[in-house]
């Protein structure tokens, strides 16, 4: 992948989307091959060690797809915003991460006044924002977005997808956008990746693979998002 690109990653559920997703971060390791990620190479076989995980957590930020269970209920948004940054950038003067917790949050597009609140205060779209605002956090050159608009209204998924977009194209980074709905490739992404059984099975431009797909299982995948 390369900065500023979007790579959707599709396939049925099972097929190895989310485990290439964690190896990709340091949470797992591969048994074979080879991943490198933001110049930090993935040696199979082993976990990372603590000095990779901190090399790859200022580099790579996922966005999971339920936003409460992965936002603490008792912390207000200002607080895990503050902690993120802490995490990358070290404790910072209050007067400072506040104007830095603002500025996150307007660029998810949530005024500053959404520091104080806690997040069953908030909708589902808007935590998902402060989940890529935290994300944001660390300025990562890679976002890893994990269904991350499977669980929002049909609008919502819209507005998100087109703040990530905006987002892509503002701050330059990378997103691996996990998903099994075809729209959604077709809408957001540059390139996707067809994952079938823990392989790759197929790759390329949204527009060939979803017009002219040549793997069957792609063709699967299409004639079932396209059956009423």
């Amino acid at each position: 992948m390369r900065r500023g690109q979007i790579v959707a990653l599709a396939g049925e559920s099972g097929s190895g989307k989310t485990t290439l997703a964690r190896i990709a971060a340091g949470l797992e390791s591969a048994d074979r091959g080879t991943c490198v990620v933001g110049g930090v190479p993935l040696t199979a076989g082993r976990r990372p060690t603590t000095a990779e995980r901190r090399r790859l957590a200022s580099r790579v930020q996922i966005v999971f797809q339920d936003p409460y269970s992965s936002l603490n209920p008792l912390r207000d948004v200002g607080a895990t915003l503050r902690e993120a940054l802490t995490a990358t950038r070290g404790r910072l003067p209050r007067a400072e991460a506040d104007a830095e917790v603002a500025r996150l949050l307007d660029q998810v597009r949530l005024p500053a006044s959404y520091a104080r609140r806690r997040p069953a205060a908030l909708s589902g779209g808007e935590r998902q924002r402060v989940a890529v605002a935290r994300a944001l956090a660390a300025r990562p050159e890679l976002l890893i977005c994990d269904e991350a608009v499977a669980a929002l209204d049909v609008s919502v998924q819209a507005q998100l997808l087109s703040l990530l977009a905006q987002l892509r194209d503002s701050e330059g980074f990378a997103v691996l956008f996990i998903t099994h709905d075809l729209a959604v490739v077709r809408q957001l992404a540059d390139r996707a990746v067809v994952m079938h059984r823990g392989r790759v099975v197929e790759q390329g431009p949204v527009a060939r693979l979803l017009d002219r797909p040549e793997h069957p299982w792609t063709r699967r995948m299409l004639d079932g998002h396209l059956t009423p």
